[in-house]
């Protein structure tokens, strides 16, 4: 990658040191602020950050290091080798951060055990002296295994004056160790009723912290999922035509304007134009559309997709990242180092929570200092220590992911899985969903749904000849009739003399029976009298259905719809969303007349047909500019740069992996209304977060003025370190048992 200032260019940077989502604005910022960087976006999901500009490379690494942070370039590697890269590193974080965990808590536990069983953990006997020193150096050696990252941290945030959860968790371990020192060391510097040693909550914070950090590890380390799962969708080698001969060759190698042979069920390698052949492509990984479509020479096919049928030539046009498959990779991943990260409640509080705290601890000392007489200097370390070990985090880290867990926990009972904290959270506020038609609305295969007959056979005596004709095809459309028949126990008779008629439909005897089966012009081809039965078949076509001209012996026999359905409970599931005031939005790669018909049918006021996946970015974007909070849904492929723009993707678990992973919720019903549950369990987290907080912090606030010293003058009363601990504790209790409240929530169905 070159340092060439002069080039305009994109540069990916992967981050160390970011711990909260705080961090993301201080980076974002250092590096818009460095001259030729135009726009710098921060992923804190994946740690990375991508930065368009003139700047050179070296000039953005020293200001994400002046800013307190680690950078490196992530080099123009192979996609699959740097997922794999960040996954390895994932893994071995969150390996570290339980180890760390479990050795705090394998001290932390058995010491706040003896505490609650009635243990002394005062210091009085020089025995007493003994023990707490050495458990004070143990905890010592926890601080600097278990905890050195929040002590870096909240000094990288000192040095950028500012405050966030390091410095929270810092300031509190620190001050209950130091203290505990102190009186371990100076026992008759401290008033009797305050020798108080705090070992145990210092090393129970650093290891709750710990673990909540690895179930956020844990929680967002399938976030290249999506990318990993689009790379698969690339042939790996290509069959070209040079020079006469044809040669197999890695896709790497395919030039533009070579010529490439695909076969029946391969996967289309490059872009390019049909030369020679006619097949029917599977586009449904780029349009969503599950109908194949009939390719033949000057039409457009596109990587990834795959041939049905026959065998064709095309000439490339489009290879390696011009693609549109890799374009689509591209969209994802810029989509989501776009979207912004949810800045977290607490991170917001404790920026004016510790420095308030401090300020109160300062004060509360030398106040005492000045007007304590002869307890001065020991009521001021008692006061300024009480501040700030009752000001100490240790429930302010249960708060968020206790609710999380319950909720996600719900939510699975529902049928809908939740990715992360955050996208939970944020789907609470949501006011406008969009939602793709085809697997989304509709179940997203073509089922017959219509048979208007007119002769004197039944419905099911036509559907039989009409599916045994069809065995020869490979046509979507035919198999969707030959599994109808299927389905209804109808035995099938044997074809022969069966003609394909391109773009028209079929031809063949069943029966003793010359049977015709296709569109208007294969009859009017044939001479096939038609017009008393015109009228019927556009009126199926409104209705989103494809009609299709059965004749016997030259005469009309039936007509056969075939549809893609809408799902049994969509329209209820719309209403649902639409009464909770939910703006609900349809967009489709389908025609303006059958997204017409959807839209009507299930009360959709708002819909947008013929759009191509980079266009349902575009209408997300719209949306998100107009002030509205997306939400997204969809099941496709060419669904997952959308579902990664939005601000909550949702994914239908029937859908494909891609989709799923690029999404940050997946209805595994495959219902919509899972959606609607979804939400309603968002909003029913969201409120138990803020309960949870401040619980996290009431018996805190409400402890400080007295910790101060306040209620001494007039009542005698200082509080201990021993009640800011028991502050701590039951704040723990209250957020723990608020939290597990959850479990009992129920979203309404109707």
């Amino acid at each position: 990658m070159s340092n060439n200032s002069s080039n305009h260019k994109t540069v990916e940077l992967t981050i160390e040191g970011a711990g909260c989502a705080s961090c993301v604005g201080k980076i974002e910022g250092a590096l818009k602020n460095v001259s030729g960087v135009e726009s710098a976006e921060m992923n804190f999901a994946d740690r990375t950050v991508m930065i368009k500009g003139s700047a050179s490379t070296d000039s953005m690494l020293q200001a994400v290091d002046n800013a307190g942070y680690k950078a490196s370039v992530i080099e123009n590697e192979s996609e699959s080798d740097a997922l794999e890269e960040k996954e390895q590193a994932s893994k071995a974080y969150y390996k570290r951060l339980m180890t760390q965990m479990w050795i705090a808590l394998l001290v932390g536990v058995p010491l706040m055990a003896y505490g609650l069983l009635g243990g002394a953990m005062t210091v009085h006997t020089t025995n007493e002296r003994i023990v707490w020193s050495i458990v004070g150096l143990i905890t010592l050696a926890i601080m600097y295994f278990s905890g050195k990252h929040f002590y870096t941290g909240a000094w990288k945030s000192f040095k950028n004056h500012s405050a966030n959860m390091d410095t929270l968790i810092a300031l509190g371990t620190g001050t209950a160790w130091v203290y505990s020192m102190v009186v371990v060391f100076f026992p008759d510097s401290i008033p009797e009723m305050a020798r108080h040693v705090y070992f145990e909550a210092t090393a129970m914070i650093i290891g709750l912290i710990n673990l909540g950090l690895a179930l956020e590890v844990r929680a967002r380390g399938r976030t290249s999922e999506a990318i990993k799962r689009l790379i698969g969708l690339q042939a790996k080698t290509a069959r070209v035509i040079r020079d006469g001969d044809e040669l197999d060759i890695p896709i790497e190698d395919v030039q533009k304007d070579d010529l490439v042979r695909v076969r029946p069920g391969e996967k289309i390698p490059v872009d390019g134009v049909v030369t020679e052949g006619k097949s029917s492509i599977d586009e449904s990984m780029l349009t969503g559309e599950p109908m194949p479509v009939e390719k033949g020479e000057g039409d457009d096919v596109s990587a990834g997709t795959i041939n049905k049928s026959g065998s064709i030539i095309f000439k490339a046009t489009r290879v390696g990242k011009d693609t549109a498959l890799a374009q689509i990779i591209k969209m994802v991943k810029q989509a989501q180092n776009s979207k912004p990260p949810i800045g977290r409640l607490a991170d917001v509080i404790a920026a004016y929570f510790v420095p308030t705290v401090m300020i109160i601890a300062v004060i509360s000392a030398l106040v005492w200092l000045n007007l304590g007489a002869q307890n001065g200097l020991a009521f001021a370390v008692v006061s300024a220590t009480t501040v700030l070990i009752i000001a100490c985090p240790c429930a302010l880290g249960l708060a968020t992911p206790m609710s999380v867990m319950v909720g996600v926990g719900k939510a699975a009972e529902a049928g809908v899985l939740i990715r992360n904290g955050e996208s939970l959270q944020t789907a609470s506020k949501i006011t406008a969903m969009v939602l793709d038609k085809t697997g989304t609305i509709t179940e997203g295969s073509p089922k017959v749904t219509d048979i208007v007959s007119f002769n004197d056979l039944s419905d099911d005596e036509n559907l039989k000849l009409a599916a045994s004709l069809e065995t020869g095809s490979e046509h979507p459309l035919a198999q969707s009739i030959v599994e109808s028949a299927k389905e209804k126990d109808i035995e099938l008779s044997k074809s022969s003399d069966f003609n394909a008629i391109a773009g028209h439909g079929v031809e063949g005897n069943v029966d003793g029976k010359h049977l015709y089966f296709g569109n208007e012009k294969l009859m009017r081809d044939q001479g096939i009298d038609i017009d008393h039965a015109v009228d019927k078949a556009q009126e199926l076509a409104g209705e989103a259905k494809t009609p299709m001209y059965f004749a016997i012996d030259k005469k009309l026999a039936a007509i056969i719809a075939v549809a893609d359905p809408i799902k049994d409970d969509s329209i209820e599931a719309i209403k649902r969303l639409q009464k909770s005031g939910i703006r609900v939005v349809m967009l489709t790669g389908d025609n303006k007349a059958t997204a017409k018909a959807v839209a009507n049918k299930v009360g959709i006021e708002e819909f947008f047909a013929e759009v191509l996946p980079e266009d349902k970015v575009n209408k997300v974007k719209e949306l998100q500019q107009e002030g509205e909070l997306v939400g997204m849904t969809g099941d496709g492929i060419n669904d997952a740069p959308a579902l990664a723009q939005a601000d909550v993707g949702f994914a239908i678990g029937t859908g494909t992996d891609v989709a799923i992973e690029s999404a940050d919720i997946t209805l595994m019903r495959g219902s919509l209304h899972g959606l609607a549950d979804a939400v309603a369990t968002s909003k029913a987290t969201l409120r138990n977060i803020k309960q949870n907080l401040f619980g996290a912090f009431i018996y805190n606030v409400a402890g400080i003025p007295i910790a101060a010293g306040l209620l001494y003058p007039f009542f005698g009363i200082l509080l201990s370190p021993v009640i800011a601990g028991a502050a701590m504790a039951f704040s723990s209790v209250t957020v723990v048992t608020n939290a597990n409240r959850l479990r009992f929530f129920k979203p309404k169905e109707h």
